[in-house]
């Protein structure tokens, strides 16, 4: 099978859905599939062998996602594959997966963060850009569009929010959406990591005998860092020992005045931009997201794997898959820190950590990114023999 994948960089070091798409890409090679990789421009894999064994394919230009979809259908309609897989930044695919989720979604989550007076103000200023316009005419192509030239399109939703969102926001039949989960390398992402970085980490962030509790994320507003510090503000009440280690994030002015002000920077470890949060995974002991948006965070199973509880929100994709009290805690409402506070405090004790530590890890091992793929070449092979039906009937 021939399969063109699209994105518009494919940069594994930038992050989610790069990350993904590279991994994605190994696996299909792996598994013996000529893999072709259409983007705007490329960067090394680490993997000598994946990147010679890829097809790429630049997109010329630099300017704009409408531009970027544009030029793409003319690079892939000269391509021979059999699936063209597209990760939500054109329209001329067999298979379209959003990563980012709906668009319209995370604009509401994005008002709701920031309260009705700005959240309709940035609403109003950002939908006169020129920005915005090219969003909305790529995505009433990518979704009100159900065909191409090539049949049918699917569109591979990462969560049921993501889902409901699609059908909800821009109409896509619901027969058309197939649900798939993110999957996790469970083997890069351990539990056995702690006897490898635990004692080393611990000692180089000096955060001492304590819980430790831990926010990875490049977007540290979204991903609800300031309810976290206000909840955290609480624990400390209660456990003087523990520690709150930010991970990511470049503009961290406005959060360290605010744990200035709640009284909790002395015990803020801030790491910054990191290249492998492994080690930082092995150092702590609860994993907390309370994000405003997050389709289905990959870092939160990658937390999940390495054995550690996570407290998220119903606004993250994952949420769907975590048993309440089982494997962590789900939040209604991203700036509710009483009730995150009431979460964190249950984690302190360290039975309870380890114990719903242990089921993160179980909840992780059934979402292994090999069951990702075979989800997703599912979806390939409803394409084609959609596509083969078609043929023989005409």
């Amino acid at each position: 099978m021939r399969i063109a994948l699209v994105l518009d960089r494919f940069e594994p070091a930038r992050g989610g859905v790069e990350q993904w798409t590279a991994r994605y890409a190994s696996a299909l090679v792996r598994d013996g599939r000529e893999v072709h990789v259409v983007a705007r421009s490329f960067a090394a894999t680490g993997d000598p062998e994946l990147d010679r064994a890829i097809k790429t394919h630049a997109v010329p230009g630099n300017a704009g996602k409408l531009t970027f979809a544009t030029n793409a259908e003319e690079v892939l309609r000269g391509l021979d594959v059999d699936v063209i897989h597209d990760m939500g930044f054109g329209w001329y695919a067999d298979v379209i997966q959003p990563h980012g989720g709906s668009r319209a979604a995370a604009g509401r989550r994005n008002r709701a963060m920031r309260g009705p007076v700005l959240g309709g103000l940035r609403t109003l200023t950002a939908s006169l850009t020129p920005r915005e316009q090219e969003f909305r005419a790529v995505a009433r192509r990518q979704y009100g569009e159900s065909f191409t030239d090539r049949g049918a399109k699917r569109f591979v939703a990462i969560s049921r929010m993501v889902a409901g969102d699609l059908i909800d926001d821009y109409g896509v039949d619901g027969d058309a959406v197939k649900l798939v989960y993110n999957g996790i390398d469970t083997r890069k992402f351990t539990p056995a990591d702690r006897d490898r970085w635990r004692a080393e980490v611990r000692g180089a962030l000096d955060v001492g005998p304590g819980c430790v509790f831990l926010i990875a994320a490049h977007n540290l507003r979204l991903k609800g860092l300031p309810t976290l510090l206000r909840a955290f503000a609480k624990v400390t009440q209660a456990d003087p020992t523990a520690r709150l280690v930010v991970a990511g994030g470049r503009k961290l002015r406005g959060f360290k005045l605010q744990a200035s002000r709640l009284g909790v920077a002395d015990a803020v470890r801030w790491v910054g931009p990191i290249d492998d949060v492994r080690p930082v995974y092995a150092a702590a002991d609860v994993y907390v997201h309370p994000t405003h948006y997050d389709p289905c965070s990959l870092v939160t199973l990658e937390a999940a794997a390495c054995g550690l509880p996570v407290l998220t929100t119903r606004f993250n994709g994952v949420s769907e898959l975590i048993m309440p009290g089982t494997e962590g805690a789900v939040l209604d409402e991203p700036t509710d820190a009483a009730t995150l506070a009431g979460h964190m405090r249950t984690l302190l004790d360290r039975g309870t950590r380890d114990r719903v530590g242990a089921a993160a890890r179980r909840l992780a091992l059934r979402h292994p990114f090999e069951r990702n793929v075979a989800e997703m070449l599912a979806v390939y092979d409803d394409v084609l023999a959609d596509r083969g039906r078609l043929t023989r009937a005409a």
